[in-house]
């Protein structure tokens, strides 16, 4: 099976990435796409806490631990050692979708979508040094240094900008 097209959306912390991958995720799905998403996070996370069933198979050593409902399921993989995998074995383990949303992972070659906010980090452009930043969306008036600059609230045109740059049909998913 081929991979679907991947698009992400990229800036500095706080600048409101989740909230557009959140409102992107909506906007497609509603238009119905199945979308998946990956988010890269820099430092420690857990899915499961302490006293958990779960969290006590992790802690006897168990690489692997699948939680299971008849609701959804979870798949836990223990680095131990390992290095962090690689993006494309990360997009390799998703289920068949329409377009994956990356949040984060900033160095990567995949086409991007730039968030500045007002409040942000003032003269930290990332699109000029990273030639996969496609677009920006901000809430305010910004140098967009000739790309495509998008109201960071105008969802369902970032949406149409995505789909374009992806191959996409705008309006129904691909069968």
């Amino acid at each position: 099976m081929t991979q679907p097209p991947v698009f992400g959306v990229t800036g500095w912390k706080n600048s409101g990435k989740t909230t557009l991958v959140e409102r992107l995720v909506r906007e497609l799905t509603g238009r119905g796409f199945r979308v998946s998403t990956v988010k890269h996070a820099h430092h420690a996370f857990d899915i499961d806490h302490e006293g958990t069933d779960s969290f006590r198979h992790r802690e006897a050593g168990a690489t692997e631990v699948a939680l299971v409902s008849g609701r959804r399921w979870a798949l836990m993989h223990e680095l131990r050692d390992e290095e962090e995998p690689s993006f494309e074995d990360v997009l390799s383990r998703l289920a068949p979708c329409d377009i994956v949303i990356i949040e984060g992972y900033k160095r990567e070659a995949h086409p991007k979508i730039e968030v500045r906010r007002k409040e942000g980090r003032k003269g930290q452009a990332l699109a000029p040094d990273d030639p996969a930043i496609r677009a920006i969306a901000a809430d305010h008036e910004t140098d967009s240094g000739g790309l495509p600059l998008f109201d960071l609230n105008d969802i369902a045109a970032i949406a149409d900008f995505i789909l374009d740059q992806c191959g996409l049909d705008r309006r129904h998913a691909a069968e």
